[in-house]
């Protein structure tokens, strides 16, 4: 306003021209022929009457458009506004798609500003356009739910899971004992059975069992969710770092599931997870079916008409728990798992593999390739071993076990069972050991069970717990002395412990 007061004040009362106007007010000299011709037909001139404000100036020189009498159709926006969350559909075609039904509608910049100025007006939880089987965003409510255990009274509280599809906010919710890796693999299962199909993103908090590390850029996801993800066809996307509004879609589920669902269980007494479940699990029903308040149909409608045909198909079975860790092989070939051990190939002593730990199964990866399966086992200090894992030195042996060589031993006496085992339990594992009880054993062809019993009792009593000291033994023929006797503080009282190997040979050859 003040440059039209300028223009009428410096030509009227100094007598410029308009290219001497522009230039002095720095504006085109075209605008300001356009206030003077708008103040001739105002009839207004210089000096301006007494009390005339700038807002009557401008209302007296850029009156108002008479409005339109020719009234255009438009769309219901509610639809469009639904149409809109489908795949690769945009504004121009649905705009194109109105004026095909509607020729004299709305032109398509006019079509656009009423459709934003319908979205402002909803919440802002469904400003964002979500497409169709797209994302589904995951959280645990703040509130949990208090159960009692029927024998001890004691009260423990479950927590809530909560899933939201973005197109069509449908919701799952279930209660579980804990945020921690196996539940929360366990709901994302039961929800996408929920759903019938599994979405292409999930968006989840920064959860532990979900992300290790947070980051905005490269988010380390968890690798059992993520393998999880995988099984799926999905990927996860973690909403960034106390940004709630990437996942405000589950940040109004969460409130909705406890004014709706919670709230209305506040007075009843649960006895079981499974219980509450049940009753979450109807109260689910009931928020699905509910119409929207500002858009047609309902949860259920929606998620029918929108996200169900855009999910992607579940798999022929569905995701089984496994827990992942990274292990360094040892040089027996074996890794170790909750005090198992378990072969794989001898190639990779000393490198590092990822292990995938089920129920039933161990299994070994070396990038990113499967190099061991075994079925899996809670004996706790027993090894699993596959034959072709095994050096070819120690598949000469893969035959002969502690408990096969500890059997012939004991055939042959007591002192040779316990020599044998003396010599396994020496060793820093069992398979050192079988060559050296093998030689032991095979002293029995020479010098029959009996001496070799003996010879064995007196190697006891040495501590020479090798097949080369027995062979010397039995070459010397100390098997057929007697041994020292020791008094109560396990000192000797014989000369024979005080003499040495010389004597006992002088005395063999006697």
């Amino acid at each position: 306003m003040r440059k039209i007061k300028d223009v009428l004040r410096l030509h009227f009362q100094s007598g410029l021209t308009v290219r001497q106007i522009g230039q002095s007010l720095s504006i085109s000299h075209n605008t300001a022929i356009e206030y003077l011709r708008r103040s001739r037909a105002a009839n207004i001139g210089w000096p301006l009457p007494p009390g005339l404000s700038d807002s009557d100036i401008e209302s007296l020189l850029f009156p108002p458009l008479p409005p339109s009498t020719v009234k255009r159709p438009e769309p219901n926006w509610a639809d469009v506004h639904i149409e809109r969350k489908r795949r690769s559909v945009t504004l121009l075609l649905l705009w194109e798609e109105y004026k095909a039904e509607q020729p004299d509608g709305l032109q398509y910049s006019c079509f656009c500003d009423r459709y934003r100025a319908f979205v402002s007006k909803l919440k802002p939880s469904m400003r964002q356009i979500h497409l169709a089987g797209e994302k589904a965003f995951i959280d645990y409510a703040g509130q949990t739910l208090p159960i009692q255990d029927p024998f001890s009274g004691k009260v423990r509280e479950a927590q809530i899971f909560v899933t939201v599809l973005g197109a069509s906010n449908y919701t799952f919710a279930e209660a579980t004992w804990t945020q921690g890796l196996p539940d929360w693999i366990g709901s994302h299962v039961r929800a996408f059975t929920f759903f019938g199909g599994a979405p292409h993103l999930l968006v989840p908090d920064n959860l532990r069992s979900g992300v290790n590390k947070a980051c905005r850029y490269e988010p380390d996801i968890n690798p059992t969710y993520d393998d999880m993800a995988a099984h799926y066809g999905s990927a996860v996307i973690p909403a960034r770092v106390r940004k709630p509004k990437d996942k405000a879609k589950v940040e109004v589920g969460v409130q909705i599931v406890e004014r709706w669902i919670l709230a209305r269980l506040r007075n009843r007494i649960f006895l079981s997870l499974h219980e509450a479940n049940l009753a979450i699990a109807a109260l689910v029903a009931d928020l699905n079916s509910r119409p929207f308040k500002k858009l047609p149909g309902s949860r259920r409608e929606a998620f029918e008409t929108l996200d169900k045909p855009a999910l992607l198909p579940l798999p022929c079975a569905p995701y089984v728990f496994a827990e992942w860790k990274q292990a360094t092989v040892n040089i027996d070939y074996h890794v170790e798992v909750d005090g198992h051990y378990y072969s794989v190939p001898c190639s990779l002593i000393k490198k590092r593999v990822d292990v995938r730990i089920t129920a039933t199964s161990v299994e070994c990866f070396h990038k990113g390739q499967r190099v061991s399966v075994h079925p899996r086992s809670m004996q706790k200090g027993r090894h699993t071993t596959v034959m072709e894992h095994m050096p070819k030195s120690h598949q000469e042996y893969a035959g002969w076990t502690p408990e096969r060589i500890m059997e012939w031993a004991r055939k042959l006496g007591p002192n040779v069972f316990a020599l044998a085992e003396a010599i396994i339990d020496s060793r820093k594992h069992p398979v050192q050991g079988y060559r050296s009880c093998l030689g032991v054993i095979g002293l029995a062809k020479e010098h029959g069970p009996e001496r070799l019993d003996a010879a064995c009792e007196r190697a006891l009593h040495l501590g020479a717990l090798s097949q080369k000291s027995l062979k010397s033994i039995l070459k010397t023929g100390l098997d057929r002395l007697p041994l020292p006797i020791r008094n109560a503080d396990q000192t000797s009282i014989h000369h024979d412990n005080v003499r040495g190997p010389e004597y006992y040979r002088k005395e063999a050859s006697c």
